[in-house]
C-alpha cells in the first residue's frame, strides 16, 4: 500500500491555482472536468516528488461548478508541506497576500491557510535555520 492523494474542497479554482501553484509552488499533473458531474479535479505535485517513479502523493482540488458553502473543522487537520528555506517561503506568500498564522519563530515551523480556509504546516528541510527578523519577534495571528 502507498498513500495516493488528499482532497479538499476548493470555491475558486484559479485563486486555489494561484495559491497551491504560484506561491507554493505545487505543479499541476492532471485536470479531470466531468459536464455530467458538474465538476473539475485538478491534482498537483510537488517539485520534489515529481521525478518519483512511483504515483503520489498528490493534493487533489475539486471544483464543484455549482456554488456550495464548505465549512472547515478543526477535526479535519492540516496539510504539510516540507520547504527548503521556510523564511523564503513564509516570505513570498507574505507577498502573495497571505497571512502567516503562526510564523516560522523557531526556523523550523509555520502555519498558513489557503483561500478556502484549508491549515497548511510548512516545515524546513533538515536542520531548524537560525532565528531571524522579522519572524523572531512576529505574533500568532488568527487560528491554524
Amino acid at each position: 500500500m502507498h498513500y495516493l492523494h488528499t482532497m479538499v474542497r476548493v470555491t475558486d479554482i484559479d485563486t486555489s491555482l494561484a495559491f497551491y501553484c504560484t506561491l507554493l509552488g505545487l505543479r499541476e499533473t492532471e485536470r479531470i472536468s466531468s459536464e455530467e458531474g458538474r465538476y473539475t479535479n485538478v491534482f498537483l505535485r510537488a517539485e520534489g516528488d515529481l521525478d518519483s517513479s512511483r504515483e503520489g502523493p498528490e493534493l487533489e482540488l475539486t471544483y464543484n461548478w455549482d456554488p456550495e458553502d464548505y465549512t472547515v473543522g478543526r477535526g479535519f487537520g492540516h496539510l504539510c508541506f516540507e520547504v527548503d528555506n521556510i523564511y523564503e517561503t513564509c516570505q513570498r506568500l507574505m507577498d502573495g497576500g497571505v497571512t502567516i498564522n503562526r510564523p516560522p519563530r523557531d526556523g523550523y515551523m509555520a502555519f498558513v491557510r489557503s483561500p478556502d480556509g484549508i491549515s497548511i504546516e510548512l516545515i524546513q528541510t533538515g536542520d531548524k535555520l537560525a532565528p531571524q527578523e522579522p519572524w523572531a519577534s512576529m505574533a500568532n495571528t488568527g487560528s491554524w
